[in-house]
């Protein structure tokens, strides 16, 4: 089919590729305008539009689809389909309306589950023992349309949001395939989302990557691990921000954030209810270190109290 995709990160490329390799026609890619990021603040492109310039396909980076010049844009493209993965901008109606199959979109969760922004973070944040891959065809409401198909996903124990985010990744580009094979065939009969069990995942905000240390030691290890490799959990160390790597859970018990013991095999925190072990941390400008490597040049003593970084 010819399809019109919109899509930024890496997440979002791997289903344009599989959709490429599968024979569909892209005639149009939409991606997200480049922002200023990293020390010296560079717009790099994401995955999406490297991919779309690679394969010589025509990209457009309107500010938002609101802009006068984007509803022509896309509809001289003469879409079969809308294919949406990780787009971050809301379609108006008009957009929706534009191709005779409509829009559908890969959403990294199973939904009504962890509607919105952050889906694979928060099934990290809440323990989730599993996940999937939703597609959908789209409406107005935020990921509220009818459900194409759905695939499942087991989260392992060691899971972090970038391992995650990869297996999420491979799955919704080979059920994006079969759904778009499915619309093609006249097979495809999207339901409408259950009522019950519908849960939002908002953007991860700055404060939420301050690990509280009154929190159970399960909870703040999640958080480790939902945040890595961006933003990054963090704390405060004598008044310097640290960012914590990788974390395990240990056995102790004192004021939450005091440190119980700090050496070679970790620096290992109190927290409300058992504690951490740090395995891997990171001091502000500097580089990803081990604990021992680390406490070579800062020395932590046990009954030093970590706080909440600023």
């Amino acid at each position: 089919m010819r399809i019109v995709f919109a899509g930024t990160p890496a997440f979002a490329a791997c289903a344009l590729q599989a959709l490429l390799d599968a024979g569909h026609e892209a005639t149009l890619v939409l991606a997200q305008p480049e922002k200023p990021a990293g020390r010296g603040l560079k717009a790099l492109p994401g995955a999406v539009r490297t991919l779309a310039e690679q394969r010589g396909i025509p990209l457009f980076q309107p500010p938002s689809l609101k802009a006068p010049d984007a509803l022509s844009r896309i509809a001289a493209a003469h879409p079969e389909v809308l294919v949406v993965a990780a787009y971050g901008q809301i379609f108006p109606q008009a957009v929706l309306d534009l191709a005779p199959h409509g829009a559908v979109n890969i959403h990294a969760s199973l939904l009504p589950r962890w509607r919105g922004a952050a889906p694979v973070q928060r099934a990290l944040l809440a323990g989730d023992l599993e996940t999937g891959i939703t597609i959908m065809r789209m409406d107005a409401g935020l990921d509220t349309g009818p459900i194409i198909l759905q695939r499942e996903l087991k989260i392992a124990p060691d899971d972090d949001a970038q391992t995650l985010g990869d297996r999420l990744a491979a799955l919704g580009s080979t059920s994006i395939v079969a759904a778009l094979a499915a619309l093609a065939a006249g097979r495809a009969q999207p339901t409408p989302q259950p009522a019950v069990g519908a849960i939002y995942a908002p953007k991860i905000t700055k404060l939420e990557t301050v690990l509280d240390w009154s929190r159970a030691a399960l909870v703040l290890e999640r958080t480790v691990r939902a945040f890595r490799p961006a933003p990054g959990a963090r704390t405060l160390m004598r008044d310097q921000p640290i960012k914590i790597w990788s974390a395990r859970l240990a056995v102790g018990e004192a004021e939450p954030g005091t440190v119980l013991q700090a050496g070679p095999a970790g620096l290992r925190v109190a927290c409300g209810e058992g504690a951490l072990d740090l395995l891997e941390v990171q001091r502000a400008g500097g580089r990803r270190q081990t604990a021992g490597e680390f406490l070579r040049g800062f020395a932590v003593h046990p009954g030093e109290r970590l706080g909440a970084a600023r």
